[in-house]
């Protein structure tokens, strides 16, 4: 399961809204191979499912994740910041070993 902080569902409401998505558009989470940890997070705003993906619903937002990234992003949790050390979406993932400076790679 993935889930969302509150101030997180604020910003996904916020960008939808901003986006002109209607309320189909769902956020989408994934792993892609990359990075200088290895493995990369993968955000977007998303109306299309397929049978093999799971759909999660948090805080009345619905979150979408393929059947290869549940096995990276199992218990993560998708908060946001716009604090001084970083402004964005980050992950906080248990499965993580290791992770980049920048927080948009890691490795399990």
């Amino acid at each position: 399961m993935v889930t969302v902080s509150e101030t997180a569902k604020n910003k996904i409401v916020e960008l939808r809204q901003a986006d002109g998505h209607q309320d189909d558009y769902q956020i989408r989470v994934g792993v892609l191979g990359g990075g200088c940890s290895g493995l990369t997070y993968n955000l977007e705003f998303n109306s299309d499912t397929k049978p093999t993906d799971m759909i999660f619903e948090d805080k009345g937002v619905k979150i979408i994740v393929d059947k290869k990234s549940i096995l990276y992003l199992a218990g993560t949790i998708l908060d946001f910041s716009d604090g001084l050390n970083g402004k964005g979406f980050q992950f906080v993932n248990p499965n993580a070993t290791r992770t980049c400076g920048c927080g948009e790679s890691f490795a399990v």
